[in-house]
Parts: C-alpha cells; sequence; structure tokens
C-alpha cells in the first residue's frame, strides 16, 4: 500500500500526529500506526504532512495568465503552483471586454475536462466586470459593466456551469438582483472592488452574499460614521474574508486586526497572485495594462497595486512571523477554503474517504512534495 509511514501529519480533528496514510485509488483509504504501508512516499524527520492548499483567487504564474485562453498557459500556470503546495486553483479572470472573458472561461472549461499534471482546476472566479469605478484597483475602466443578469447567464452558459465565484460591487445598480440569481445558481457571491457601505451590505448579505474579496483592498476604507465594506469584513462573523497575506497588500498590524476580530474558520488566504510569480523583477502584464515588479511588488505604472506574486506557503510563513498556530494558517489555505466552496466533503483536510492531496513542510515552510490524488507533482 502506498502512503506516508512513520511521519508527522496533521489529521483532521486530531492535529499534528505521528501515524501512516495508506493511499488508494487517488483517495485516503486509512490512517492510523497500525495501517501497512509498503511503498511509502518520500519523507524525512522534522517534515509534516499537510493537506494541499487551495487556492479561490489567483491570476497566473510563470509568466502566463488565465486570460491567455490557451493551454500552454493553464499547463505552465497549474504546473507552476504545485512548487508552492497548491493542488486546488478557482482560475481568476478579470475585468475585460465580454469576447476576452468569454474565451478565458471557455479555455478553463475545456482544460477541466482533460487531465493534467499539475493542480487541478475547480472552476472560474469571476473578478469584474460587475465593480466599481471608483474602487476598480488594476482593473481595466473602460470593461466595467453595470450588474446584468442577462451578461452573466451568457458568461456562466459559455462555462458549461463552472463559474464558481463572481466578485460584485454591491451597491451599482441592479447588483442586489445580479447576487441573487447567483446565489440561486449555486455560485458564490463575493463584494469587492466595492465602495458599499453598511447597508449596501446588509442587503447583499440577505441576498446570498457572503464573502469579502481581498480584504481592504479595493474598497472603501473605514469611517467612524459609516465603517463601510471594511468595517463590516471585520463585523461581520458570516463574512468569509480573502486575506493577501504578503505583507504588502496588507501591513502587519492590518493582518494581526483581521485575525483577532475574524473567526478563524471564516479567514481565507488567498495569492491573487499574477503571471510575474516564479519570474524576475522586471516589466509584465495583468489585464492589458503595463506592470513593473519590484522587489516582488507588481504595480501599474501609476504605482496601483496590480496583484501579486506570492505563493502560499511564503503566506503561511508570513502568519507564523505574526505568531498564528501553524495549524491555523494552514487551515485558512485548506478547510476553510473548501468549505467556502462546498467541497469540504471531497478536499481542505486530511480525512480517511478525501481526495490524497498533500503538500509537505519543512521546518522553514520549504514545500518538499506535492501530491494529487495519491500522485507526485512536484518534488524539490
Amino acid at each position: 500500500m502506498q502512503g506516508f509511514k512513520n511521519a508527522n501529519v496533521y489529521v483532521e480533528n486530531l492535529g499534528i500526529v505521528k501515524t501512516n496514510v495508506a493511499v488508494k485509488n487517488g483517495k485516503i483509504f486509512a490512517i492510523g500506526k497500525d495501517v501497512k504501508i509498503d511503498n511509502p512516499y518520500p519523507y524525512k524527520k522534522g517534515e509534516i504532512v499537510f493537506p494541499a492548499f487551495i487556492d479561490e483567487h489567483i491570476h497566473g504564474a510563470m509568466g502566463y495568465d488565465f486570460m491567455d485562453a490557451d493551454s500552454t498557459a493553464l499547463d505552465s500556470i497549474t504546473n507552476a503552483i504545485a512548487k508552492e503546495g497548491t493542488v486546488s486553483v478557482v482560475a481568476t479572470t478579470m475585468t475585460a471586454s465580454l469576447p476576452d472573458i468569454e474565451n478565458a472561461i471557455v479555455s478553463i472549461k475545456d482544460y477541466m475536462a482533460k487531465p493534467n499534471g499539475g493542480a487541478r482546476i475547480l472552476g472560474t472566479h469571476l473578478e469584474g466586470p460587475f465593480i466599481s469605478e471608483t474602487f476598480k484597483g488594476a482593473q481595466n475602466l473602460k470593461h466595467i459593466l453595470d450588474p446584468d443578469i442577462s451578461v452573466y447567464k451568457n458568461l456562466n452558459k459559455k462555462s458549461k456551469k463552472t463559474v464558481k465565484i463572481i466578485t460584485v460591487a454591491p451597491e451599482e445598480k441592479n447588483a442586489k438582483d445580479l447576487i441573487k440569481q447567483i446565489v440561486k445558481d449555486n455560485i458564490i457571491a463575493s463584494a469587492g472592488h466595492s465602495d458599499a457601505g453598511v447597508k449596501d451590505i446588509e442587503q447583499a448579505k440577505k441576498c446570498g452574499l457572503n464573502s469579502i474579496t481581498h480584504t481592504f483592498n479595493a474598497m472603501r476604507g473605514i469611517h467612524h460614521r459609516e465603517i463601510g465594506i471594511s468595517g463590516m469584513a471585520l463585523l461581520d462573523d458570516d463574512l468569509y474574508t480573502e486575506v493577501i497575506a504578503d505583507l504588502i497588500h496588507l501591513s502587519s498590524p492590518m493582518l494581526k486586526l483581521i485575525l483577532k476580530n475574524k473567526p478563524k474558520d471564516k479567514i481565507i488566504l488567498i495569492t491573487d497572485s499574477m503571471r510575474a510569480k516564479f519570474l524576475p523583477d522586471g516589466e509584465s502584464e495583468l489585464g492589458g495594462q503595463k506592470v513593473i515588479v519590484k522587489n516582488g511588488e507588481a504595480r501599474l505604472i501609476n504605482g496601483t497595486l496590480a496583484g501579486s506574486t506570492l505563493k502560499m506557503n511564503q503566506a503561511i510563513k508570513n502568519l507564523l512571523s505574526l505568531n498564528v498556530k501553524i495549524t491555523d494558517a494552514i487551515d485558512y489555505a485548506t478547510i476553510n477554503v473548501a468549505k467556502h466552496l462546498n467541497l469540504d466533503k471531497k478536499i481542505g483536510s486530511i480525512k480517511k474517504g478525501k481526495l490524497a492531496d498533500f503538500c509537505v513542510l519543512d521546518k522553514d515552510i520549504n514545500v518538499k512534495l506535492t501530491i494529487k490524488e495519491g500522485k507526485i507533482i512536484y518534488k524539490a
């Protein structure tokens, strides 16, 4: 039986324990010290076996973007991110022309239907075009649209219903009706790139909105008489909050504020990485806009942050530097995301019957091994 033998393993409901984990037909077959393993995965003393990471908000890596809309790009991205311990992603698109968005989601849909040797794509995260012009961030102003159910339905149809998340500004005209339709279709509605106030978020929640896109970035800040979308992200315990823990998008004190105020099961680590991840500093591109990467920071010519070059294992390491427990930090990138995506019965933790998705980290949070459905897809 293949699996991990006498390894430190983060097992659901048990914590990090010394045990064996058997894998059969791509799933976790058994867990226990008495489980026989005659074909062990590579493992060194001191390493820890964790569930593989899930990134619900990622644009690209290794010089490619999901908007490139071809299999070479998707192969390159999914193979690259295995190096950071990520096995599942929601491919994130940009605010662009509708034909370009359609091409991207169709290519993602087609890619999902075929086996590949890297991370799996769970579906598409449409980051726009239904966002606020005021808080567009690095999105392209000329392609922003008012929320429109017919446009959404066409995109979802083109994707063969593989859209998983849609970021929308809930204060915009007709946004509440769009959110109701999105949720009715079992798609996650997330508030982002938004000038929303408290009442907007409260009303959107009643329509089914349940999360905040890259919290505190590209949204109205907190004012003492109107806490807005940012304040509601902290105040409302029901809202999932996406967090870019690169210490650039959010400072250490802001990360501490989020960690102090949010329930542990509502924090979601994302990378929001763009095509420059895994590449040297220099010129890059995002959504048809020139990006300059310097010291790992990706910015438009006007200085606006344009995604990140963050790797998920580095996000974990950054949280550990803030005295976050390692199991909590791992949960933010695994089981919390799986629950948000309604996929926690299949992925997100190490438990009998779930997919055999693992990442092995050393004491310095370097990825030594990444495994998808029992098969090694990256080895350091």
